[in-house]
C-alpha cells in the first residue's frame, strides 16, 4: 500500500514540475494532428482525463489496456462536430476472440469536411471545380489482463491523409497499461500513442504526434445509488508544452450520469461538460447514450455524441 501511494505521489509531482521549465514548443512541426482529437463523449465530458479510467470502447484511443477490462461485446459509434465545419466520426467493435486469451477490438475514425472550391490567383472565387480532403485511421487492438490487478494493450494503426490530388500513408502503434494499486479503488494508467513512421507530402516528411499520457482515477464515494468517480491526467505532446486534465463523473442508480472536467495548458480547450443515460435493451444487453460539450474559447465549442451497445 505504501509503495502504491508513493507511486501515485510521484506521478502527480514529477509531471507538474515540468510546467515551470522553459521549452521550445514545436508548434506546426508535427503531422497527423487529427490523431490527437479525443474520441468519445464520456471522456470529453470528464475533461479528457481518461487514461486511468478507460473502461469502455473509447479505450481504443485513450488507453488500449482498458479493452481487457471490457467483459462483453461492444459496438460503439462516436461523432464530433469540431470547428470550421470539420467533423470526426469513429466506430469500434470490441469482442472476445475466444481462442486467444484477452479481448480484441477493430476500429476506424475519419476526419472530414465539405468539398472546397479550387481557387486560383485569377479566379479567387473558384474555377468551377472542387477538391476534398480528410484523414482516416484504421486500427486493431489486443489487450489482456496479466494479473487480477494489471492489464496491458497494444494497438496497430494504418493512417491515410489526403489533400486534393496528394496523399500520404503511415503506420503507428499505441501501447498502454492499467494497474489497480489495491489502495481503495486507486487505479494508475499509462499510454503512449502514435509511435510510428513518418508521413510524406510532396517530398517533405513530418513525424506523427507521439503523445505520452499518465493518470490516476479513484471512486471517491459509492453507495447503493450514487457513485462519484474522479480522475486526473498529465500528457506530453511532441509539439507543445505539458498539459493537465481533471474530471469527475457522478452516476445515479447506474442510469443517469453527469460529468464535468477541465483541460489545462491547451491553446483553446478548457471546460468540458457531459450527460449520459444507460438503459437495458434486453436481459443480457444494454445501450448507453452520451453527450458532451467542450469549450474551445475563441474557436467556439465542440459537441460530441456517442452510442454504445453492449451484448
Amino acid at each position: 500500500m505504501k509503495r502504491a501511494i508513493l507511486v501515485a505521489i510521484l506521478l502527480v509531482a514529477l509531471p507538474s514540475a515540468t510546467f515551470g521549465a522553459e521549452q521550445f514548443e514545436k508548434v506546426g512541426t508535427i503531422g497527423g494532428q487529427f490523431l490527437k482529437i479525443g474520441i468519445g463523449a464520456r471522456s470529453a465530458g470528464m475533461g479528457a482525463a481518461f487514461a486511468a479510467v478507460a473502461d469502455d470502447a473509447s479505450a481504443v484511443f485513450w488507453n488500449p489496456a482498458g479493452v481487457a477490462r471490457i467483459t462483453r461485446s461492444v459496438i460503439s459509434l462516436n461523432h464530433c462536430d469540431w470547428v470550421a465545419d470539420i467533423m470526426l466520426s469513429q466506430a469500434s467493435y470490441v469482442f472476445d476472440p475466444r481462442y486467444v486469451p484477452g479481448m480484441m477490438a477493430i476500429h476506424a475514425r475519419s476526419l472530414y469536411m465539405p468539398e472546397q472550391p479550387v481557387r486560383t490567383v485569377y479566379r479567387p472565387d473558384g474555377d468551377g471545380t472542387q477538391f476534398d480532403n480528410g484523414d482516416v485511421a484504421v486500427g486493431l487492438t489486443y489487450a489482456r489482463s496479466l494479473t487480477d490487478k494489471f492489464s496491458a494493450g497494444l494497438t496497430f494503426n494504418y493512417i491515410h491523409s489526403s489533400l486534393a490530388d496528394f496523399s500520404s500513408q503511415a503506420y503507428s502503434f499505441d501501447f498502454g497499461t492499467l494497474y489497480d494499486t489495491g489502495f481503495q479503488s486507486l487505479r494508475i494508467g499509462m499510454a503512449i500513442q502514435n509511435i510510428g513512421t513518418e508521413m510524406e507530402f510532396i517530398e517533405k516528411t513530418v513525424k506523427l504526434p507521439t503523445v505520452f499520457r499518465v493518470g490516476m482515477s479513484m471512486s471517491v464515494y459509492e453507495d447503493s445509488q450514487l457513485r462519484v468517480l474522479s480522475t486526473a491526467e498529465f500528457s506530453h505532446p511532441p509539439d507543445n508544452s505539458e498539459r493537465a486534465n481533471v474530471g469527475s463523473e457522478v452516476g445515479y442508480k447506474d442510469f443517469l450520469y453527469m460529468r464535468g472536467g477541465y483541460s489545462f495548458g491547451y491553446d483553446a480547450e478548457g471546460l468540458g461538460l457531459g450527460l449520459g443515460f444507460k438503459v437495458p435493451t434486453s436481459i443480457n444487453s444494454e445501450a448507453t447514450v452520451d453527450y458532451a460539450f467542450t469549450d474551445l474559447g475563441y474557436l467556439g465549442a465542440a459537441h460530441r455524441i456517442s452510442l454504445d451497445f453492449r451484448f
